[in-house]
């Protein structure tokens, strides 16, 4: 009789929420499966785009897609683990079906992601190294910065923090900005980093999980006031889900957070990837060569009004020997002075005459492809200084035609092909569904003293999923492991659970470390590629 009882409480007792989640029989199967699929699609779309290209290096094309789907591999086990935690921990869903349920809407967010994320952290490279991307400093560039990320990010991982993909590739990006300015001839109009730019992405990245600590344990407090069900507040019992209305609420949670962080972090690698085939097939890739004739004729439409509202602002007799030259000091110094605007009037005009000779953009002949492709983006680099630098005043009407003019220039030359996406949306998926253990355990065990409670889950995922999403519109990169887990941390603060200092610990010096680890490895890492190519 004694057995029988101590049979019949062991096999009452709960088990780990991660126990027997090694692999079902149907997890590789779908694995193989989507691989193949996925990769499939992909070879075919750029087969298909690079029949028009000319002298293709397949294999360093092949490497530097390797290495940059690499990255955004690594990034979904990495951060994605976190979108699972909670559902796991409170039992909501079963680890691996949580998963790939988190895999799938992370595929999604890329999916349906707006591009601005991806462009606006490409922004800090110094404007000279993305014209010359195809060079080979350029190349240097991309591997730089692909290998930096995926070294810190590899050995954060390998010791469980939560460390953010975001962190890593800013401080990446602005390592290889200070060593092209490092490595500059003495008086050269050389550009380093972005520093505008470089603040606001650091303020999101920096202020992000602050206030997702603050408003997870304001939304903590204000549910236990409203919300009265004692059952929504302890911890699960055995190995039983929680009641269904709590159950919907967290799979609801994980889900949003799941599509914010594909359409968020997955934006990174499509930026990259984009540098990547600009540099080495730009005849293929430096232009959006779509055949709509609409577009060109509001590219063109665009041209027409900026050229009038400058002609307003030009002094008389004031001469300009190059206005190519003069544009891309201003650029470059972020500077405006009375040459630059008949400079960039000229500028635009003439580029705007040599698209006009083709019925659209498609119709460019390849050899002109990457001189208009440049041409474009240094233009429409200049139009920032008078909307966002406010270094011309102008009128409110001729304020608008230069930002419908920069509008159109990015339409031109901030593009992302749909085979982009899905090869980056299949690398995140299935990176989620592969190394995500180690992250899920730190955020589910290691940050309070106590089990994740239902609402402790819903609250934080709630707030993450919102600031999360809040970002993807305003072209601001945050951390989806630095904002879930903030988040935790708040509810536990608000829930007087208590926090394991020894993890917040070792969460605030990676948050801490990241940005200068990353930039001396990219430094280190750019100088000596340079040398190499």
């Amino acid at each position: 009789m004694t057995i029988v009882q101590g049979e019949e409480h062991r096999h009452d007792r709960p088990s780990h929420p991660l126990e027997g989640t090694s692999s079902g029989r149907w997890f590789v199967p779908v694995f193989l499966i989507l691989l193949l699929v996925g990769l499939g699609y992909v070879a075919y779309a750029v087969g298909r785009d690079l029949t028009s290209a000319v002298a293709v290096p397949w294999i360093l094309l092949g490497i530097a897609l390797l290495i940059a789907l690499g990255f955004e591999f690594v990034n979904g086990f990495h951060d994605t683990a976190n979108a699972v935690a909670t559902v796991i921990y409170t039992r909501s869903m079963p680890a691996e079906l949580a998963v790939v349920w988190s895999g799938v809407f992370n595929f999604l967010g890329v999916l349906m992601s707006s591009g601005a994320v991806a462009f606006g952290i490409l922004a800090l490279l110094p404007v000279e190294l993305i014209l010359q991307v195809g060079s080979g400093s350029g190349l240097a560039v991309v591997f730089a910065l692909l290998l930096a990320a995926i070294v810190w990010n590899l050995g954060t991982w390998y010791l469980g923090l939560p460390s953010s993909s975001s962190h890593t590739l800013v401080g990446s990006i602005i390592g290889v900005g200070l060593a092209n300015q490092f490595l500059a001839p003495t008086g050269s109009a050389t550009s380093g980093v972005d520093w505008s730019q470089a603040t606001n992405i650091g303020l999101s990245l920096l202020i992000s999980p602050l206030i997702s600590f603050g408003m997870a344990a304001l939304l903590l407090l204000v549910m236990k006031f409203v919300i009265r069900n004692k059952a929504l507040y302890e911890e699960p019992r055995g190995n039983n889900p929680p009641p269904l209305w709590i159950r919907a609420l967290l799979i609801f949670t994980c889900t949003g957070v799941s599509f914010a962080h594909g359409s968020n972090d997955g934006q990174k690698g499509m930026g990259l990837i984009m540098l990547i085939l600009i540099g080495l097939v730009p005849t293929a890739f430096a232009l959006n060569r779509t055949p709509d004739v609409n577009y060109l004729e509001a590219y063109k439409s665009a041209s027409v009004q900026v050229e009038t509202a400058l002609g307003k602002y030009i002094r008389p007799g004031v001469q300009v020997p190059d206005y190519r030259a003069e544009v891309s000091n201003a650029v470059k110094n972020k500077t405006w002075t009375d040459e630059t605007t008949p400079a960039l009037q000229e500028f635009i005009h003439a580029t705007s005459a040599e698209v006009a000779a083709f019925p659209s953009l498609e119709a460019v002949p390849t050899s002109l492809v990457s001189n208009v492709r440049n041409d474009i983006y240094l233009i429409g680099e200049a139009p920032k200084l008078i909307d966002k630098k406010k270094l011309l005043p102008m009128d409110v009407a001729d304020l608008q035609a230069v930002t419908n003019y920069h509008k159109a220039v990015d339409d031109a030359t901030k593009f992302i092909p749909l085979w982009v996406k899905i090869a980056v949306a299949l690398a995140l998926a299935l990176g989620t569904m592969v190394g995500w253990k180690r992250i899920v355990v730190t955020v589910g065990e290691k940050i309070g003293k106590t089990h994740l409670t239902y609402d402790q889950g819903a609250a934080a995922e709630v707030v993450a999923m919102a600031t999360i999403g809040a970002a993807d519109p305003l072209g601001l990169p945050v951390s989806t492991t630095h904002v879930l887990s903030s988040g935790v941390a708040g509810t536990m603060a608000a829930n007087g659970s208590g926090l394991q200092w020894s993890t917040v610990r070792n969460m605030l010096m990676a948050w801490i470390l990241t940005p200068p680890a990353s930039i001396l490895i990219a430094f280190l890492l750019f100088v000596v590629l340079r040398q190499l190519f």
